[in-house]
């Protein structure tokens, strides 16, 4: 187990030194490409978003710097060899801002955020950028109209993000959808759903912000990567609050997730680690709403479908026609890829948690209407799956849930606490959260019947 610190330079010229800790590895994290533009994606957004008019603010470059930091320690510190319990890594991150004093204050909401988000035991520092770095955003220039935009949304290539985009243009409104370019297939849907967006919403002004970041093998040296990624939404959330610093009016950031996702209470007491993400988790947008305060940010996050199932959003999306279309295209399922290794092409698998979320709400939502997707296990009945292979760990668990809240039903509003704390949620909201637990699991258990699941 290695202690691990990065340390984010503003170029070669930035090389103030900084004493490590017993047992820490350094790695530094050069920010700036050429002579002063912003690496990793960053100057490429600013540039992107100054082309439709958004200029966002130093604070909010110093947001999406932060987020390069804990998404290259997030995906390239391995949990495997680099912590003492095959989990939990300690990570030191010293990261060059423009207000070191706004923002030492405000570091200890970050921690607590990311110790949530995780799993990990984070350490923030923070100081002044070198002096040439003082201002990195591009001015904002006197004009009489501001951007366009009146909503911002993330957008991730999911059914979830895709409805609340159909729901945003639907109402009349004009959305500057964000995503992060990840692998490959959510990419790529990502392209499709927008541009079909775009052609059957033909002259309407909205659009999309889409960042590429990623961190090469060995960027920690001695180190493997990473592929649980626990900390991905952090750079989503930070891409759009970068993005949303740049509009003329107070932003509300929109995370669109089901409520069942959101709340993500473990299907068994096993579930754990990667197994119970917390992207969406109301504990963890709480956070996010803290800090924004904290540094002085005219915005907030919010998830519009906190108390909805994935079912009831596909059964209310202002666009039915539109949906069915583009179901096929969009992607849910935890690992698309993974068919190679059957000689298929990418797909989803259809026993995956997100995968069986899917299923069973396009089963609720659209009634009658199949399903079009495409998945590896098309017919969950057609035979017995095995529970000691991946096809059926899912499905048993999901199985077990549902029995022991069909025989108790009294455990949902004790359950949805063991994810996180729910200390910011009144006890109406915290009711509420019980019942699209329950009703979430009501779909799934509509779309296992008949499954049989045991050792094979």
């Amino acid at each position: 187990m290695r202690r691990h610190v990065i340390i984010g330079r503003y170029g070669p010229d930035d090389h103030i030194r900084f004493p490590l800790g017993e047992g820490e590895v350094e790695t530094q994290l050069n920010l700036v490409d050429g002579e002063r533009s912003l690496g990793h994606g960053i100057g490429r957004a600013l540039g992107d978003l100054a082309r439709l008019g958004v200029y966002p603010s130093e604070i909010g470059v110093d947001v999406l710097i932060l987020a390069a930091h804990v998404h290259a320690a997030d995906t390239r510190i391995s949990r495997t060899s680099e912590s003492q319990d095959g989990w939990t890594r300690e990570i030191r991150l010293i990261v060059p801002v423009s207000d070191p004093e706004r923002w030492t204050a405000v570091a200890p909401t970050f921690v607590r955020m990311l110790n949530f988000l995780t799993g990990d035991r984070w350490t923030l520092a923070f100081r002044a950028r070198p002096s040439r770095f003082t201002k990195v955003a591009p001015a904002r220039p006197v004009r009489l109209f501001g951007p366009p935009f009146d909503d911002l949304a993330l957008f991730s290539g999911g059914l979830d993000s895709l409805i609340g985009a159909i729901n945003a243009l639907e109402s009349g409104r004009t959305p500057l959808l964000i995503s992060h370019a990840g692998e490959g297939a959510t990419s790529d849907a990502q392209s499709t759903l927008f541009d079909v967006l775009h052609t059957h919403y033909r002259g309407r002004s909205f659009n999309r912000l889409r960042l590429w970041m990623a961190f090469p093998e060995g960027f920690v040296q001695g180190s493997a990567g990473e592929n649980t990624t626990r900390g991905r939404s952090f750079l989503f959330f930070a891409l759009g609050v970068f993005a949303g610093s740049g509009l003329d009016t107070p932003f509300t950031l929109k995370a669109p997730e089901n409520g069942l996702i959101a709340i993500n209470v473990p299907l068994d007491p096993l579930r754990l680690g990667a197994l119970s993400t917390r992207t969406t988790h109301p504990f963890y947008i709480a956070r996010w709403n803290d800090a924004l305060q904290g540094l002085g940010l005219n915005g907030r996050i919010d998830n519009p479908y906190w108390d909805k199932t994935k079912g009831e959003m596909v059964a209310a999306c202002a666009n039915g026609t539109l949906l069915r279309q583009l179901i096929p295209s969009s992607v849910s399922c935890a690992a698309p890829t993974k068919g190679r290794w059957q000689g298929l092409g990418m797909q989803h698998c259809g026993y995956c948690l997100p995968c069986l979320i899917r299923r069973a709400a396009i089963l609720a939502g659209l009634t009658s209407d199949p399903d079009t997707t495409v998945y590896t296990v098309d017919d969950l009945t057609a035979r017995v799956l095995d529970t000691r292979q991946s096809e059926g760990v899912q499905i048993r668990s999901f199985q077990l849930a549902i029995e022991r809240l069909r025989s108790r039903p009294g455990l949902a509003p004790i359950l949805i606490h063991k994810p996180g704390p729910l200390l910011d949620e009144s006890p109406v909201r915290q009711a509420a959260i019980a019942g699209v637990y329950r009703r979430g699991l009501d779909e799934v258990g509509a779309l296992l019947a008949g499954v049989r699941t045991r050792p094979v």
